[in-house]
């Protein structure tokens, strides 16, 4: 009577330690996908507080420059240069102390929480191109898209 099928002795080796085959190079595009699908948390954080400022401010840029066009007067005149200067101003600035206050550093086995300088720097530099996409979506997408509505081509004789 034989007992159960015993695993040949393969020098301590199992299945698990095996080499794996050759590793398959991915393309340039499957390396970006993969990264923007797992993103770290952080960074998602600190993207995603400075694009909602970025588009809340943008939106109200978008609405002042309308209204400036359509010969609305307001108190100050034509102030669109400053209007850009603070966006950009909030937008770093709020998305540095949002993405500081989210943003905790790794805890380790303790159960305090630690923020620093380099949160805030995180938030800065996340806020940098995001606030100027958006500002270029607003001016150079947006903006004619409604000026192109407003005033529709004349054909050309």
């Amino acid at each position: 009577m034989t007992g159960p099928a015993r695993p040949a002795d393969d020098g301590g080796r199992s299945a698990a330690a095996t080499p794996p085959g050759p590793v398959r190079r991915r393309s340039w595009a499957e390396v970006r996908w993969r990264q923007f699908r797992k993103a770290p948390r952080p960074v998602v954080r600190a993207v995603l507080s400075s694009l909602v400022v970025a588009v809340v401010l943008g939106l109200g840029y978008l609405a002042y420059d309308v209204a400036i066009r359509r010969g609305v007067e307001l108190p100050g005149g034509d102030l669109r240069t400053l209007y850009l200067a603070l966006d950009v101003a909030m937008v770093l600035i709020v998305g540095s102390v949002v993405t500081w206050l989210v943003v905790p550093q790794p805890r380790g086995s303790g159960t305090a929480t630690t923020r620093s300088a380099w949160s805030a720097a995180l938030g800065f530099f996340a806020a940098v191109p995001v606030c100027y996409l958006v500002l270029v979506v607003v001016v150079q997408v947006l903006l004619r898209v409604l000026e192109s509505s407003r005033f529709p081509q004349q054909p050309r004789p």
